[in-house]
């Protein structure tokens, strides 16, 4: 199942460092910030909004190809980290007044990428996203663009608070303006008119406001959001390294950016202090499912709860969806007997990987810095133990990756 020609692989050393610059990018970089607004972040809240948007065309009868949403929030991102803290009202006008500038800027970009990422088809995907603007007229385009619309008009809520009106200009009118495109969306209008979707997507922006490694200094800094986001992409791309069906990188994408969802409402617990005694974890596990019962399921869609309460479930094992009920499984069984789609196949011990992948180098990259402590250093020391000799999980060469620092 996984590609018989390492170099091919998606999950290197150059390539993971260079996803996560888009942690360091600030945004709204000329206005007063209450908090640190990231590339990261943002992408993260766009793929729940997104999630959520996409679910209620579902439930209206409208087919929505999540692949195209993940991957092209992957592609976006690629865009953004290039081009760094270019202003998207910049990047408009570069468009529309000088297209051909632009198209040149779009080749610049993908040439850039070009020698760090030798997988054909990753980079096939990335060519269409960034030259071949017909397919952004289909429906999941739409609502990945009215995600990525409405996480920005959320951004400058927050900024609206604190800076002067004159400060904020036309900004408020732009933005407002953008967001007529994607009237047809059911979901957006109940977010626009701060409905029960507004109520959960403010209660998950809470993730945005837990800063990571938050007993230690460090550079750059992280927030369970975007942890959540790079965890998901990490995952997705371990998926496409093994090769998996469309349907199982969706499943695994959308079980890692959900993983940390429990914390929108009990706060970042970091492992050390779960290990302290030998029932917290589990005791904490339960208090995290009462909290989640009582504060945020009710703001969920019955529609689609059910994905949501899956994704949730024993989140680092293997498991299917088998008569309704969540099995765990091994990863012989996820490639036979639970293979179909109906069953949704899902590479929990994936999601555990990346998520420590995540957490690596997160220490790695701020000691690299210069910003280095205890807890980072032990952190960075205790996850590359585990790994650098480690058999393949779930068919991934996990040891090959970690040998690389």
């Amino acid at each position: 199942m996984q590609k018989e020609n390492q170099n091919t692989s998606l999950v290197t050393k150059e390539f993971i460092l260079k996803l996560f610059e888009a942690f360091s990018i600030q945004r709204w970089n000329d206005f007063i910030r209450p908090l640190p607004l990231t590339e990261m972040d943002r992408a993260g809240e766009k793929l729940f909004v997104a999630f959520f948007l996409g679910k209620q065309e579902e439930k209206k009868g409208n087919p929505i190809c999540w692949n195209t949403i993940i991957d092209g929030s992957v592609y976006e991102m690629l865009r953004r980290i290039q081009l760094s803290d270019i202003k998207s009202p910049v990047q408009r006008l570069i468009r529309e007044k000088f297209p051909d500038e632009a198209k040149r800027l779009n080749e610049w970009i993908f040439e850039n990428y070009k020698g760090m990422i030798s997988d054909t088809a990753f980079m096939d995907g990335f060519y269409k996203y960034l030259f071949e603007h017909e397919e952004k007229k289909l429906l999941s385009y739409t609502v990945l663009r009215a995600a990525h619309k409405y996480a920005t008009l959320r951004e400058f809520e927050i900024l609206r608070m604190v800076n002067e009106k004159d400060r904020l200009g036309k900004v408020d009118e732009y933005l407002k303006k953008d967001m007529l495109e994607f009237e047809n969306l059911t979901g957006l209008n109940d977010f626009l008119q701060k409905g029960t979707s507004y109520k959960l997507i403010i209660e998950i922006e809470k993730l945005r406001f837990q800063e990571r490694w938050n007993q230690s200094p460090r550079v750059p800094k992280t927030s369970v959001l975007g942890h959540s986001f790079f965890v998901a992409v990490v995952t997705l791309l371990i998926s496409k390294d093994l090769n998996f069906s469309a349907q199982r990188q969706c499943n695994n994408f959308f079980a890692a950016l959900f993983h940390d969802l429990p914390e929108a409402v009990t706060r970042d617990i970091i492992s050390p202090v779960k290990r302290a005694t030998s029932y917290l974890a589990e005791a904490l596990k339960q208090i995290e499912d009462t909290v989640m019962e009582q504060e945020l399921f009710p703001l969920i869609d019955p529609f689609y709860e059910p994905d949501i309460r899956y994704f949730l479930e024993s989140e680092f094992e293997n498991k299917a969806l088998v008569d309704g009920s969540v099995k765990i499984c091994s990863f012989e069984q996820l490639n036979t007997c639970y293979a179909q789609a109906q069953y949704k196949p899902t590479d929990g011990k994936l999601v555990r990987v990346a998520d420590h992948i995540a957490a690596f180098v997160e220490a790695d990259r701020s000691i690299a810095y210069g910003i280095s402590s205890q807890h980072l250093q032990r952190g960075r020391d205790t996850i590359l133990s585990i790994y650098k000799n480690a058999n393949p999980i779930n068919n991934f060469d996990v040891s090959q990756f970690f040998n690389s620092f």
